[in-house]
């Protein structure tokens, strides 16, 4: 803060460049002089000039030294009193200054608003290019006063804040989310909010009577001269807030503005802005939509503004999870403007995120062209280029951003998983150290760590790392792989260290596997379910109930198209698919829902939509996505057919063709099925026209037939009810893990297999020597009492 005696040093100055005679008194004319000069936006009429010379030379009549005018002591308590700013005026007229010129004193102890301003700030405030700009700066200069005044507010609660130890400051929390480049007239990321996030204490008295003081310059705006003038001033306000990071605030501010001018775009634009960095996706999403609607109607007006929508509109959207509708929106973005960065990263990043690698790879090249040093582009390009195949390149991009940004979590976090599937634990643990040096409280990284550690050889390194990772959270999976540890050590206590140990499992042919009883799951069944499952869980379909699709053919229309053929269809563009799917999934989390639009995008929709046209029968995806949603099986049958019914052609009757459920049928086992992916679809493209009908009932014999239908799904049901099932401290004799779902014992020698292990084929290598080996299957460890219970009465019975 400006002590007493600077601030009489700087009023001195001032004061004698204007007492042009020496005569130790500011005349009417010299003071007229002043007020204009440090006044240099506002151009004042004589009327004004003189009406202010009136009320000065009035209030402090006691300091008016005959014809000499105003002294310097009355000169000095105008600014004590708040008639002016001192540090602004004297920036104003542009005098140096040296702090040492001045003699000490003690602090001013004015609380004014006047006294609080900042010296080393002012000049850039008042001259910042938001604010100066034509298109969305400060027009009216009652406005600037409103803005000053507020900077001081701002800067007390700051102040405060920071002495009470209120202001928490997050480094790693970059909100600069937005394409902010219509306030900043430049395309690339906003350089108006700092990378390092503020959290301002919204519970204290100080924090109330800085809401209080706003109010009332909110007051000071609506009572504008014109409703253009209040607008200009709300929305000044909400900028200086949005700057401060006081986004509730300035949210407050950006609204009114827009209940003010309702079609102009810049609140709507900035209200979408303090929306998202709040969380509130959907109703950010909104605000941008409006500020598109606005836009689009507003002609050439805003055309400068269009491609930073559509980039926070996209960005909006994926933060609800709907990555599908973002690309679309980035799309717009870099056709408008092909030198957009920005948008050709997000866009790759999206693609990315759906599975389409090789359009990603394409996107994030050009963003790289266009900004060389853009290290989160690196960072994707390598993850898409892994995903494709291309590690050595992967590995060398990832290299790149990491130069780029040492610090980069992402890209440390993904080249870690590069080398982990590489098999190079040791360098994979060493990225997994650098994200822990970064952000020590990364539980994902620290037990990936400990499973690089485990995969080097390294157990007791592994053992201490999966504990500091209990230490971050309480999940289920790091205690099995504890349990998983123990075991591993026990087994390597009791074989020793002997140079020809072999591995601990061998894979043996499916013909050695035999099972025992009806209810025993054959091995290359549970391959296929297992694969379903894992598919079913990624997308969490099982958390639609099946009725919910049967409401949204009943009460969502769709309109009828017509394909190249001829025949009606109720098709839909993917984006508008994803919607749907939202509206079905909405229990799941953004990232979440993301992992599950990519999964489907992969394995169902590249299968519907096989010419690339953007567009899918929604009949058919209800039917083919029905099995895998919740709900008895019988009811998922039952909606599958109904939504082939929905098709066009088949309203209004209770059949389908037998050429469609034969179709239906070879599409599930082609999507789900992989191994007969390819020839299942040239089957189905190939079969020939059969008019005849079927009935539910014969739908259900074509579905659930073992060999030729999708009767598969009767396994996947097992596992469905069985995969949270724990066997007590039964472990799997090759894994090592604690088994959970089903158990596998084999009956002559006792040892137990798991689900993915009996799936695999895999034995004990100490096992080798039998011919065949037949298995039982548990559901739980009740149902193995039950079994003991009826051999020992077996027993007992032939013994008498």
């Amino acid at each position: 803060m400006t002590t007493r005696g600077s601030r009489s040093e700087k009023v001195k100055r001032i004061f004698q460049q204007f007492d042009g005679n020496r005569d130790g008194g500011l005349s009417r004319e010299e003071m007229s002089a002043l007020v204009v000069a440090v006044n240099p936006r506002v151009k004042f009429s004589d009327e004004q000039i003189s009406a202010i010379l009136d009320e000065v030379f009035r209030t402090y009549a006691e300091f008016i030294d005959g014809d000499k005018g105003l002294t310097f002591d009355g000169l000095l308590r105008t600014y004590d009193d708040g008639a002016g700013d001192v540090d602004r005026d004297f920036d104003a007229l542009g005098i140096e200054f040296n702090a040492d010129e001045s003699k000490g004193g003690s602090e001013a102890s004015s609380s004014s608003i006047t006294d609080e301003r900042a010296v080393e700030a002012q000049k850039q405030q008042r001259t910042a290019a938001w604010a100066v700009s034509p298109n969305h700066g400060i027009v009216f200069d009652e406005t600037w006063k409103l803005v000053d005044d507020l900077e001081i507010l701002v800067k007390r609660l700051k102040s405060k804040q920071e002495k009470d130890g209120k202001l928490k400051v997050d480094n790693n929390n970059n909100v600069d989310a937005f394409s902010d480049a219509g306030w900043s007239r430049e395309l690339g990321p906003s350089s108006d909010i700092s990378d390092k996030r503020i959290y301002w204490e919204e519970s204290t008295h100080d924090y109330a009577v800085f809401v209080k003081e706003l109010g009332v310059l909110r007051s000071k705006a609506d009572g504008a001269r014109s409703r253009e003038e209040a607008f200009d001033g709300h929305m000044a306000i909400g900028r200086v807030l949005y700057e401060h990071q006081l986004f509730k605030e300035a949210l407050v501010s950006f609204k009114r503005a827009c209940e003010l001018q309702p079609t102009d775009v810049r609140p709507h634009f900035k209200a979408g802005n303090c929306l998202y960095v709040l969380g509130k996706y959907k109703e950010s999403k909104d605000e941008f939509l409006l500020a598109l609607e606005a836009a689009e109607s507003g002609g050439n007006q805003w055309a400068y503004l269009l491609p930073q929508i559509y980039v926070n509109l996209g960005i909006s959207l994926e933060g609800e999870g709907m990555v599908l509708s973002a690309c679309e929106y980035y799309r717009e973005a870099a056709i408008l403007c092909p030198t957009h960065y920005r948008a050709l990263k997000l866009l790759g990043s999206a693609l990315f995120g759906v599975g389409e690698y090789r359009a990603a790879v394409k996107a994030l090249e050009e963003a790289i062209y266009l900004k060389p040093d853009y290290a989160d582009a690196h960072c994707d390009l390598a993850s898409s280029l892994h995903a494709m195949g291309e590690d050595e390149r992967a590995i060398e991009v990832f290299q790149r951003a990491i130069d780029l940004k040492p610090g980069h979590v992402d890209a440390l976090y993904n080249l870690g998983g590069l080398y982990m599937d590489l098999g190079r634990f040791q360098r994979a643990s060493e990225m997994y150290t650098r994200v822990l040096a970064v952000w020590p409280n990364h539980w994902r990284a620290q037990l990936n760590k400990a499973v690089s550690l485990l995969g080097a050889g390294e157990t007791e390194e592994a053992k201490r790392a999966l504990k500091e990772a209990l230490k971050m959270t309480n999940r289920v999976e790091l205690h099995d792989a504890v349990s998983h540890l123990k075991q591993l050590q026990k087994k390597k206590v009791k074989k020793g260290n002997s140079a020809n140990e072999e591995g601990p499992f061998i894979v043996v042919e499916p013909s050695k596997f035999k099972t025992v009883g009806e209810k025993t799951t054959l091995r290359p069944d549970l391959a296929i379910a297992l694969q379903i499952r894992a598919f079913q869980r990624v997308t969490r379909l099982w958390k639609c109930d099946v009725e919910a699709l049967r409401r949204e053919m009943r009460d969502n229309n769709v309109p009828v198209s017509y394909s190249g053929n001829g025949v009606p269809t109720k098709s839909i563009r993917r984006p508008n698919l994803e919607e749907i799917l939202r509206r079905l999934l909405n229990v799941l989390k953004p990232e979440t829902f993301q992992g599950a639009i990519k999964a489907i995008n992969e394995k169902i929709l590249s299968v519907l939509d096989d010419s690339g046209s953007g567009r899918v029968d929604l009949g058919m995806f209800y039917a083919v996505i029905a099995p895998l949603c919740g709900g008895h099986p019988d009811k998922r049958k039952r909606v599958a057919f109904d939504a082939l019914l929905w098709k066009p052609e088949n309203e209004g009757s209770s059949q389908i063709t037998k050429m469609e459920a034969v179709n239906y049928i070879k599409l599930l086992r082609a999507i789900y099925i992989p191994s007969q992916g390819m020839s299942e679809m040239l089957e189905v493209h190939g079969e020939t026209d059969d008019t005849s009908t079927v009935t539910f009932n014969q739908f259900l014999e074509m579905y659930d037939d073992s060999e030729w239908g999708f009767g598969i799904m009767s396994t996947v049901f097992k596992l469905e009810t069985r995969d949270r099932n724990r066997h007590g401290n039964h472990v799997c004799s090759v894994c090592r893990y604690p088994i959970i779902g089903s158990r596998f014992k084999e009956v002559k020698t006792g040892f137990s297999l798991c689900n993915q292990c009996y799936s695999e084929g895999k034995i004990p290598s100490t096992f080798k020597q039998q011919e065949e080996y037949k298995f039982r299957e548990y559901g739980s460890e009740v149902e193995a009492m039950k079994a003991k219970c009826v051999c020992f009465s077996m027993q007992s019975h032939k013994k008498q």
